[in-house]
Order: structure tokens, then C-alpha cells, then sequence
């Protein structure tokens, strides 16, 4: 469930220099190590230093990069396979280099849209801190340290750890749950499943998984790579466990003489315009050209929903702290309202 993977980052690196290196003519052994020795992660270098070692004793790529299971991504893997057996692995390399360092660009435009709202939300849990912590101090100094103004049972300073603590063990939590849910295909599938019903977040995460599989489905049918084979491999490359489970169906009925545009329909996983422009492509035989050109239009409709859920997130935060202040503000008036009247209804501290 925690194996280390291979980064994204130095996979990039890797397969461009690699690739680079075959287009000149250079034997796999000696651009891999090539490649490799640039890389600034130790890990890879001794895996692929592990994987040369194999191709020397007579395996091929393919089979030495099996051997370590879940390090390399299954596209990864599955492009090097159709490569070799092709005689196009310079190309597919080159390939894989540039989907991986899109998916960095992405990555990068995401954590830059996002960081906004996660300040305002770590402000936000500072803020509530602090008033705990005002608050106990307020009672403590009127000999009332056991008052709960707040309701919470968070009092003072040791309240206001409390606070943080909690934040940390459910982030953390939170995170193992993730993990162990997306560990099998059908947690994956419950997973998206439920977020791409969200509003903004479904239609965001819908887009990304079509610009995927159109450029991972050009990138595998211009390979050469079986129909069945191609579906599976960029139904994976996804990485939405709804799309990738829906891979078994669709491949059947395309293998039982259903056209492509059909098959994708009864998924009811992909958009109109998309199955009608796929059943056009299927009459001229340019299914993957017209993949490749709809791949940029999805990933910027993708960017757009991410800017929108962005927004809508940094709003939510504060629309929160602005409730919870409200919340206190009334907690404090009817506390402070209760003493008053409990000191006009005993004003001698019930002594005659």
C-alpha cells in the first residue's frame, strides 16, 4: 500500500535523456546509464542500475522493468513493452517524457491555485485557537477556568492543543483512509464515484480522466498496440477509478463488434460531443488523431474547473471562520447574559 514509486519529475528526465540517446544511436545499456546518473534520486539510480544488470544477463527492457512491480506506473511499463516490440521505443520515450512533465505542469498549477485556500484554512484553525485560548484566559482570571463558554469542552491552552490535535490526527487519518481506500479498484471506484457527483469537483476530475485516455489511447493506437490492450492501458492512465473499471465492458463490446463511439457510450462515462466526434473519426480510420487533438480542449476545460473549485474552496474557508465567529459571538452574549441574570436573581451570593 506504501511501496515508493518512481517520481514523476525524474521519470521525465529519464525517459527524454534515454530517449534522446536512441534517436542517436546510442545502445539502451549505455543511455540508461547515462540517464540515470543524472538523476538525483537514489532509489531510481539503483533500480535501473538493477534493470541494466538484467538486460546484460539477456532479458529485455520490458521484463527488467516488470521485476519491480508497482516502482514504475503500469503505462509506463505498458508503452515500453509496445516500443520494443515495435521497434519505436526512441519515439515512445520521447512520449512518455512529455506526458510526464504535462502532468508536473499540472501539478504545479494546481498546488499554485490551491495554496490560497490552505492558508486561509490554517489561519482559519489558528484563529479558533487563539480565541480558545483568549477565552479560557478570560474565565481563568475570574476564577471560572472550568466554564466551557465555547460548548466544545475546550478550555484555555490545554483546549486550544486539544484543537490542534484534533486537526492533526483527522488529517492524518484522513490520509491512511485515503490510502487504504484507493489500494483496490473498487475502493478507487466507490471514491470517484462519489466525487464526480460533487458539482465543479466531478466536472474538474471528469476532464482530466478524458484528456488522459485521449492522449494515452493516440499515443498506444499510433504504437501499435492491440484495440483491447490500448483501451486497458489508457483507461489506467486516468488514474479515476471509475474510468478504469469501466475498462472491462468496454473492451468486451468492442471485441464482440461494437463500434468504438458505441462502446464508450454505454459507459455513460464520456460526453456527447466526445462519443459523436470519436463516431465520426471511426468512419476515416483517425480515431487517435482526433483524440490527440481533443486531449489540449478537455485538460483546458479541466483548468478552468480547477480555477472555478479553487475559488469556490477559499470562499468556503471563510465562509466557515465567518460562522463560526458568529457562533462564539452568540455562545458569549447568552453566557455573559446567564452570569448577569443569575447575579441579579442571588445578588448576595445567597447569604441572608
Amino acid at each position: 500500500m506504501f511501496a515508493p514509486r518512481a517520481s514523476t519529475k525524474q521519470l521525465a528526465l529519464m525517459c527524454r535523456s534515454v530517449g534522446v540517446g536512441l534517436q542517436a544511436g546510442v545502445p539502451v545499456v549505455k543511455a540508461i546509464e547515462t540517464a540515470t546518473r543524472k538523476s538525483s534520486d537514489g532509489r531510481l539510480r539503483r533500480v535501473m542500475a538493477e534493470v541494466v544488470d538484467d538486460i546484460r544477463a539477456g532479458e529485455s527492457l520490458t521484463d527488467a522493468l516488470d521485476v519491480h512491480g508497482a516502482y514504475f506506473p503500469d503505462l509506463f511499463v505498458d508503452m515500453i513493452s509496445v516500443g520494443e516490440q515495435t521497434g519505436s521505443l526512441p519515439e515512445v520515450l520521447l512520449a512518455l517524457a512529455e506526458h510526464y512533465e504535462n502532468n508536473i505542469r499540472l501539478w504545479k498549477e494546481f498546488v499554485s491555485q490551491i495554496t490560497w485556500p490552505v492558508i486561509q484554512l490554517l489561519a482559519a484553525i489558528n484563529i479558533i485557537a487563539l480565541l480558545i485560548y483568549i477565552l479560557g484566559w478570560i474565565g481563568d482570571g475570574g476564577g471560572m477556568l472550568s466554564t466551557d463558554i465555547l460548548g466544545f469542552g475546550l478550555v484555555g491552552a490545554s483546549g486550544a492543543i486539544k484543537w490542534y490535535l484534533g486537526w492533526l490526527v483527522g488529517s492524518v487519518v484522513a490520509w491512511f483512509a485515503y490510502r487504504l481506500i484507493t489500494t483496490s479498484l473498487a475502493g478507487k471506484k466507490a471514491l470517484h464515484q462519489a466525487l464526480l457527483a460533487v458539482p465543479v469537483v466531478g466536472g474538474c476530475l471528469r476532464s482530466f480522466a478524458i484528456a488522459r485516455f485521449s492522449w494515452a489511447f493516440h499515443l498506444t493506437q499510433s504504437a501499435g498496440m492491440p484495440i483491447d490492450d490500448s483501451l486497458d492501458a489508457s483507461l489506467r492512465a486516468t488514474a479515476n477509478g471509475v474510468f478504469e473499471a469501466a475498462a472491462r465492458s468496454i473492451i468486451e463490446d468492442v471485441l464482440k463488434g461494437e463500434t468504438l463511439s458505441d462502446a464508450l457510450a454505454a459507459a455513460r462515462l464520456f460526453p456527447e460531443e466526445f462519443i459523436n466526434i470519436v463516431h465520426v473519426s471511426e468512419t476515416s480510420g483517425t480515431v487517435p488523431e482526433a483524440l490527440h487533438r481533443l486531449s489540449p480542449q478537455f485538460e483546458e476545460q479541466a483548468r478552468r474547473s480547477l480555477k472555478l473549485l479553487t475559488t469556490l474552496a477559499g470562499f468556503a474557508v471563510w465562509m466557515l471562520v465567518a460562522a463560526f465567529i458568529i457562533f462564539l459571538i452568540f455562545r458569549i452574549v447568552l453566557w455573559y447574559t446567564g452570569l448577569i441574570h443569575s447575579v441579579l436573581q442571588n445578588p448576595l451570593g445567597g447569604r441572608g
